[in-house]
């Protein structure tokens, strides 16, 4: 793809899955990665695959819900690569204690509401406000926020996943409306359901037939899917996309 090869971008959530798979084409198209994670032992593979593969990445460990990490992920790409050109932001907490309880308004305590919150939404504010400044001093960049279907309002659980995702897409807007004109694009989007490495694990045939019996297409969702729509927006090929916010998951999201 144009205008990926020799340009570093952070792939904020980038042990396992879309994070993982996205870190990787970026790297087959010659770009720079750095892999963060709070996840870093999977961080690090991910880096480990990228070098075998002739790639060049590195792994840092970091927690979206903590500033300071936030701002210690950015500086190491500058220190390791010398700039920063992009960031896909695709991190969430994911663990069972949290989106395990996170159900119904009635039924989901105010705790999973804050965790989720403060990692899903208030963690993409903090990798965007620090990356921002790097990308408009260069004169322009991209920006990939990875939402979720469920942000359209068809999920009757997980209440509060759902609303934080439904508020990065906003962001997501709300960047490219104040920095379009920089030279900064903001684009989001929301995946249907990819088997990643927490998919598979917990194997939920209930879930995948469901969302099978809605969509209109042959299978499952793979983390390449989404890899190659967020590579292609971090791209030149896109260039003239901004503010844009794609559900790519198979059309279940129709009805009829």
């Amino acid at each position: 793809m144009r205008g990926l090869r020799g340009k570093t971008f952070i792939v904020a959530g980038g042990a396992t899955g879309i994070g993982a798979g996205t870190a990787e084409r970026l790297a087959a198209e010659g770009a720079f990665v750095t892999v963060g994670d709070i996840n870093i032992q999977g961080a690090e593979a991910t880096a480990e695959r990228i070098g075998r593969s002739g790639g060049r990445a590195v792994a840092v460990e970091f927690d979206l819900s903590d500033d300071e990490s936030v701002r210690e992920l950015v500086g190491r790409t500058i220190a390791e690569f010398g700039a920063v050109d992009g960031l896909h932001n695709v991190g969430a907490d994911l663990s069972p204690d949290n989106i395990g309880r996170d159900t119904s308004l009635l039924d989901t305590d105010m705790d999973v509401w804050r965790r989720t919150l403060d990692v899903n939404l208030l963690g993409y504010v903090r990798t965007s406000r620090a990356v921002l400044p790097h990308l408009l001093e260069k004169g322009g960049g991209s920006i990939v926020i990875t939402s979720s279907g469920g942000s359209l309002g068809t999920d009757p659980s997980h209440v509060a996943y759902n609303a934080s995702k439904a508020a990065v897409n906003q962001l997501t807007r709300h960047i490219a409306v104040n920095w379009g004109g920089a030279g900064i694009r903001s684009n989001g989007v929301m995946p249907g359901l990819v088997m990643g490495e927490t998919q598979e694990q917990q194997n939920d045939l209930e879930l995948q037939q469901a969302f099978m019996a809605a969509a209109r297409t042959t299978r499952l969702g793979k983390p390449s899917d989404l890899a190659s729509v967020a590579a292609f927006l971090l791209s030149d090929e896109a260039e003239w996309i901004n503010g844009q916010v794609w559900y790519i998951g198979g059309a279940s999201h129709l009805r009829q």
